[in-house]
């Protein structure tokens, strides 16, 4: 099947490639030149694992190309795959203009039936939108389908490529049809293609973040609680995941939810809630907590030192949103290394993939070390931001000697406080006490 996927971002590129690697003839389309060119010469923008190389096969077989010219991918797919950005506007909702204004141009050079794919995630109503806007410029036929995107960042390629389930959201036999071969390959072990109405099926992405943040949000803000009252997050945890009602996925504490979903989707589908008069009290909660729980981590820090961080130095491992990505949007980290310098703290930081990401950000306001124990050295404390699996092992008598002080702050909690007290260390998590020890 032909297939021209717009967008060349996170959704996008990983989409085009996992299409391209079964069988499919897809072209790529973005209006960045360089962006285009580079990924002509197999440079890959984003970090992602195995997207790399499922890249360069299929671009290598023919299967994979890429072009800046929007009248040469809608002619050449009978799917067009709308893979935009919808960011969040001053009022909380999703900004559209990318895909409204896209869905126009595209109008304008449709030269057959089209099958035109909403996988940005999208505010209720926009597939009708869509619809509207190209029926206004084109008497050529064509369908509009939602089909939301359920994808991982650090897993992306294998959500794609063994999906849970496949949402298709259309009220049109032939569009539904031409979406069920395009996925067949997906499927063949039994997971579900479901068919629903096209804003069930939008409805159906926010619905599913939202709950989603909801319990990340509900361990975080009971972690907090752990803390005050002197039990453990961590078995806790355990006691609640091992209930198949719960379920042991998305429960772990932490410094709070960030990327470039959860964060915009709950304020989007808070919007949509309050334009609509039926305002979801509960992820108001969720999106309150959520923004003072990256906080947290700076309290522990200011009562151990006192109040006083002028002239401290610290370490900070981790400043991606979430391991096995180099995405820092909406990362705890940013925030955190913040509070840290306007206190008049000097910060040393390492990240297995993200810091030239972060250095467009930060600039010289901190130290780079391209090894983790280099940002220990001389600093007052670690503090433990981002769980990359480099830093669930490492040699604590090399920790020690680098460190001024055994001192560590994990955001994470993954270490046992009780081993940490053994080996020397004082150790602060999230819900778990000072080494254990109960409230504080």
């Amino acid at each position: 099947m032909n297939v021209t996927v717009v967008g060349t971002g996170y959704v996008g590129l990983v989409m085009g490639a996992v299409l391209a690697d079964t069988g499919n003839d897809v072209l790529c389309v973005d209006n960045n030149v360089a962006k285009v060119e580079s990924l002509k010469n197999g440079k890959i923008p984003i970090f992602e694992p195995g997207l790399e190389d499922l890249v360069k096969r299929n671009v290598k077989e023919g299967r994979l190309e890429f072009t800046t010219d929007l009248k040469q991918g809608v002619e050449h797919g009978l799917v067009i795959m709308l893979c935009l950005p919808t960011p969040q506007d001053e009022d909380g909702s999703a900004d559209l203009s990318h895909v409204l204004n896209c869905s126009a141009d595209i109008a304008g050079f449709m030269n057959s039936y089209k099958v035109i794919v909403s996988k940005s995630t999208v505010p209720v109503g926009t597939v009708d939108r869509v619809k509207a806007i190209i029926k206004e410029k084109t008497d050529q036929p064509f369908d509009v389908v939602s089909n939301p995107e359920f994808l991982k960042e650090g897993a992306a390629v294998m959500d794609s490529l063994k999906p849970d389930r496949i949402v298709v959201g259309s009220s049109n036999e032939k569009a539904i049809k031409v979406m069920k071969d395009l996925y067949a390959p997906f499927v063949r072990t039994g997971n579900p293609i479901i068919i629903m109405d096209e804003r069930s099926s939008e409805m159906t992405k926010y619905a599913a973040n939202g709950f989603l943040a909801t319990k990340i949000t509900y361990m975080n803000d009971l972690a907090n609680l752990c803390d005050k009252v002197g039990a453990d997050i961590e078995l806790v945890r355990k006691g609640m995941g091992s209930d198949p009602r719960i379920g042991p996925q998305f429960l772990f504490a932490g410094l709070g939810y960030g990327g470039s979903c959860f964060p915009k989707d709950v304020k989007a589908l808070i919007n949509t809630s309050k334009v609509n008069d039926h305002p979801l009290a509960i992820l108001d909660a969720v999106d309150e907590v959520n923004s003072m729980q990256r906080y947290v981590l700076i309290k522990k820090v200011l009562n151990h030192f006192k109040n006083s961080l002028e002239g401290k130095t610290f370490a900070v491992w981790g400043l991606s949103f979430k391991p096995l990505t180099d995405d820092i949007r909406e990362a705890p980290a940013l925030t955190i290394i913040n509070e840290l310098l306007t206190r008049g703290a000097s910060v040393q930081v390492h990240d297995p993939i993200a810091m030239d990401n972060v250095k467009h950000v930060l600039e010289k306001s901190v130290s780079y070390c391209e090894k983790s124990y280099d940002a220990l050295q001389g600093a007052d404390a670690l503090l433990i931001i981002t769980e990359w699996n480099e830093f669930r092992n490492p040699d604590f008598d090399k920790m020690k000697k680098a460190l001024k002080n055994p001192l560590i702050f994990d955001g994470r909690n993954i270490f046992d406080p009780k081993e940490m007290k053994d080996l020397g260390f004082v150790y602060y998590g999230i819900g778990r006490g000072v080494n254990g020890n109960g409230p504080h």
